[in-house]
């Protein structure tokens, strides 16, 4: 059977398996509570990723952060902000970049706070990983690169910055790709607890909680990540080499503050930094986003579990669509760079 054959019959299971009609597959939300639509089938083999791929680095003042970043691309091109999760780097868009580049895309990917060697301009400034400080030093970097407006994408921590931003300066917003949808956090119900199974892929979020976790993640951050990629994309043959890659990150004196902060803020145990108030409170209200949206789940990510966006759609105003990738795990960035590619350029004409 030829492989245009096969892929067309993996649609067609996939889409006859989800009980969704051909045409539910692309629909506002709005209208609609979710459209899922099958990716293209990844190619699970391990994206080279060495250290020249993402250089030279360039830095600026943003905010209260020095961000190291890579760009690529066409320098009066249309923006793409590509914000990378936890315990991730900016390889994770190794192979999405050039992609984007080749379509004429500026690309901008910066290392997050707490991710070497992005640093803290003040000794004294406090390491919050809360949301509303990771969406602020996404707005506050495009105002140091003089972007007005981009596509801002990104999966986990980066997804969630991509999504505090789009959501609250919608006008700084072409568009938004995330992976598995909105992750504004809910914090005032973060201690309701789900269902068992749901509960035990969070086992590093509550070993965080204890001072026993923060000594762990100081000795042991790159077997931690090691375990946490494993369990969260059990598909991706990942190499030494890209987990080596990634380490280097969290070799930032300020990575194990700002991972306990974030995981200990998300569900209110710990005060956020004062000059984020404002737009926590904001986010506390867990704002909708007006922007057009391309949302995407991997089939087999192992801590965030595939669905079909319907229990999503309220938070998508905009014209939304939600894509289901086939076998890709949490790093669906680095696991399908077609398919994340894709969904940026699509938000821009490309």
């Amino acid at each position: 059977m030829s492989n245009e054959r096969i892929s067309s019959r993996r649609r067609f299971l996939a889409k006859t398996a989800m009980g969704i009609a051909a045409s539910q597959w692309i629909i506002p939300a709005a209208f609609f509570e979710a459209a899922t639509e099958p990716g293209p089938d990844p190619s699970l083999s391990s994206v080279p990723s060495t250290k020249k791929i993402m250089e030279p680095l360039k830095f600026i003042d943003a905010g209260v952060l020095k961000i190291a970043y890579y760009e690529t691309g066409p320098a009066d091109g249309p923006v793409a902000m590509l914000m990378h999760g936890f315990p991730y780097d900016i390889h994770s868009y190794a192979a999405v970049a050039p992609l984007l580049a080749a379509k004429g895309i500026r690309v901008i990917i910066p290392y997050l706070r707490g991710h070497a060697p992005t640093t803290f301009i003040d000794a004294a400034t406090m390491r919050s990983g809360e949301q509303a400080a990771i969406g602020m030093d996404l707005i506050l970097l495009m105002d140091a690169l003089q972007i007005k407006k981009a596509v801002l994408a990104g999966y986990d921590w980066g997804g969630r910055a991509a999504c505090v931003a789009a959501a609250l300066f919608p006008e700084r917003c072409t568009g938004l790709v995330c992976v598995n949808s909105y992750l504004i956090q809910d914090i005032k119900n973060a201690g309701e607890p789900v269902s068992p199974d749901k509960e035990a892929p969070l086992w590093y979020q509550y070993y965080f909680h204890q001072e026993r976790g923060r000594k762990g993640l100081e000795k042991y951050r790159k077997e931690i990540a090691r375990i946490l990629w494993t369990q969260w994309s059990p598909n991706w043959k990942f190499t030494d080499a890209d987990l080596d890659n990634a380490a280097k990150a969290f070799d930032s004196p300020d990575y194990v503050d700002i991972v306990i902060h974030s995981y200990r803020h998300r569900f209110g145990l710990v005060p956020g930094d004062p000059r984020y108030a404002a737009i926590q409170q904001k986010l506390a209200a867990l704002p909708p986003v007006t922007v057009p949206a391309i949302t995407l789940d991997g089939a087999g990510d192992g801590v965030v579990p595939a669905t079909d966006g319907s229990s999503t759609a309220r938070f998508f105003k905009g014209k939304r669509t939600h894509q289901v990738i086939p076998l890709v795990g949490h790093n669906l960035p680095q696991e399908a760079p077609d398919a994340f590619a894709d969904a940026v350029a699509k938000l821009l004409g490309r």
